[in-house]
């Protein structure tokens, strides 16, 4: 256990000491020319999302990024003589940053669409609208996520597999898109931000030396609140909703019968699934897994529907072998008993993914040139001098965070660079290494995925068919999190020092 810790560390700092490419004596840009190019990026952002609206992740916001990561390595090289390949390695380090994350995507396309045409989702979405009463079901959704990104340690693959299936219900019983998509984010990064098995939270109690559970006990005074405010307003609003939610889910659930054939044998690849995960076997070995059983089911179960993809193949093995292909790596739109219906069961496969890739691949390049040319470094000394007192220092973490999130689009970069910017300030103002990884989980990894650009909102929007900022606004438990650290800090609750609470000490 102590050499894989050690062995965890010596990677973080190996990638910290490739992401700051500082050089002693070397002239930066200051704070107000390093903003520069994030107010371009916004403005270029705005018009072009105004103008192409959920069609920009097509290529506008892409073409966005790129220009604002040559405004930056022209401003670096030009003005401040920043080494061209300095700028090419910070890029080329980030892109594979993000490697086993784009591998992931692709997976994930494969199996959500293998998923939905196997008839699991289906038939999750059939028993699930008769089990789950509507007014329970946005807390429900919540709770659920939760409990499944605990055991996985990944919110990412609890919304790509009972994600998905949630969203289908919550369409069936009447509810937005909006309202579904931030009850099962909320309760998917609660999990993730918690759980012993997250990468995130192994990271960000590693780079500020925090001892793993002692970090998870600590977010649990901003964690929990956080989430009984989310639970209270999601049942909140399910009370509030209309009781005739009924008629439409029955329908739903009666146009899925006639098109797929809803069985509880296809229940199978969900609980192969969960005890996969429970046996901790790693994420790409899983979903792949998964996959492939739900390809194997498609053929056992869903013939008919793998015919109709065929078209004119006048050989049934040809066809389904073609079928199967093309549901994996291409876009498939099947016709239901409604347009809603059939909105819900199209896939995209791979090939849907290569937007949201594009996306990252140009994203990381941003990031990449900001912390090559010092821009982040200069940005972020700005938080830096607001740290003299509790409150501000609490509120300067949660804003440099946020900040970063923004500027790299990627979390993992910014938990590392957050945490070892305020490691030292944090122990000279003498408090305790785990108000800092609290305070970096809570304004980092739950923020990222409400960046539309950020690799886990692209994420996210891309597996839900759902825009970011379409279910920004409810995502509750991600928007409050920041909030009620900065909150717990100026009421001083369970604020401890170093050397103090000796008892407290021992036992983490």
């Amino acid at each position: 256990m102590h050499a894989e810790k050690l062995n965890i560390k010596n990677i973080i700092i190996e990638r910290v000491k490739k992401s700051m490419y500082y050089v002693e004596n070397r002239k930066y840009p200051s704070p107000f020319v390093s903003l520069l190019p994030i107010v371009v990026l916004i403005i270029l952002l705005f018009f072009t999302i105004r103008l192409f609206g959920a069609d920009a992740l097509g290529g506008g916001s892409q073409i966005c990024l790129l220009v604002t990561t040559a405004l930056c390595a022209g401003i670096g090289m030009v003005g401040y003589h920043i080494p061209w390949k300095d700028i090419e390695h910070a890029i080329v380090n980030n892109i594979a940053g993000v490697s086993t994350a784009l591998i992931i995507l692709l997976i994930i396309g494969a199996l959500s669409a293998a998923w939905m045409l196997s008839g699991v989702v289906p038939t999750l979405i059939y028993y699930g609208v008769q089990v789950i009463h509507p007014k329970f079901f946005l807390v429900s959704c919540c709770i659920i996520c939760a409990v499944v990104s605990v055991m996985t340690g990944s919110s990412w693959t609890t919304i790509a597999t009972i994600g998905i299936a949630l969203l289908g219900i919550g369409k069936a019983q009447g509810f937005e898109e909006g309202w579904i998509a931030g009850a099962i984010i909320s309760g998917a990064y609660f999990g993730d931000k918690i759980s012993p098995l997250s990468d995130t939270t192994v990271l960000a109690s590693s780079v500020t030396d925090t001892p793993l559970f002692t970090h998870i006990r600590y977010m649990i005074f901003t964690t929990v609140p956080s989430m009984l405010i989310t639970l209270a307003i999601f049942t909140t609003v399910g009370f509030m909703n209309s009781s005739e939610l009924g008629t439409d889910a029955v329908l739903f659930t009666d146009g899925l019968a006639e098109r797929f054939h809803i069985s509880l044998w296809l229940l199978i690849v969900p609980v192969i699934t969960g005890i996969l995960i429970a046996r901790k076997v790693p994420s790409i070995v899983t979903l792949f897994i998964s996959t492939a059983l739900a390809v194997i089911c498609m053929l056992c179960f869903q013939t008919d529907v793998l015919l109709e993809i065929a078209g004119t193949v006048q050989n049934r093995g040809e066809a389904l072998y073609r079928a199967t292909l093309t549901s994996l790596f291409s876009a498939t739109q099947l016709t239901a008993s409604s347009p809603e219906l059939s909105e819900l069961i199209a896939t995209r496969g791979m090939g849907g993914m290569m937007d949201t890739i594009w996306l990252i691949l140009c994203a990381m390049c941003l990031g990449g040139a900001m912390t090559a040319c010092g821009m982040l470094g200069s940005i972020t000394s700005v938080f830096v001098r607001l740290t003299r007192r509790l409150v501000g220092m609490i509120a300067s973490t949660v804003g440099a965070g946020l900040f970063l999130n923004l500027a790299t689009a990627d979390q993992y970069i910014s938990i590392i660079l957050t945490g070892n910017m305020f490691k030292e300030i944090y122990r000279k103002n003498g408090y305790e290494s785990r108000l800092l990884s609290r305070t970096t989980e809570d304004a980092v990894t739950v923020t990222s995925v409400l960046i539309p650009w950020n690799t886990c909102g692209m994420t996210q929007a891309t597996i839900l068919s759902v825009p970011t900022l379409t279910y920004l606004p409810y995502c509750f438990f991600n928007l409050l999190s920041p909030l009620m650290s900065i909150l717990v800090a100026s009421l001083g609750y369970k604020i401890y020092r170093i050397g103090t609470d000796v008892s407290e000490k021992k036992n983490v």
